[in-house]
């Protein structure tokens, strides 16, 4: 019975680290694509954060950007990361809960 418990408070552990994951991920991609849109002033800092952002952001979207078709100066890679990642929590969060 105590391995039970324990085996349900590890998976919690687990989904709530994954959907926090997420979270974080879609943020950064968030103010990543906002940093795009905007001229930011050249400074250290400003430019340590963005090429943070762009490490992190860039692997995931260039998947989507070799499977979507080119719309011109339209980049819709980050709608459809956004979204892609938003189905893998309720999915993950769909297994969790049924094995709970």
């Amino acid at each position: 019975m105590a391995t039970l418990a324990l085996l349900a408070d590890t998976a919690s552990a687990v989904n709530q680290f994954l959907d926090i994951f997420i979270e974080v991920y879609l943020l950064l991609i968030f103010v990543y694509v906002l940093t795009s849109w905007v001229r930011l002033p050249y400074n250290v800092w400003v430019r340590r954060i963005s090429d943070f952002l762009r490490d992190v952001c860039e692997p995931y979207l260039r998947i989507f950007r070799r499977i979507l078709p080119s719309l011109g100066p339209l980049d819709l890679s980050p709608v459809v990361g956004i979204v892609a990642l938003i189905v893998i929590r309720l999915i993950i969060d769909d297994l969790f809960n049924r094995f709970s």
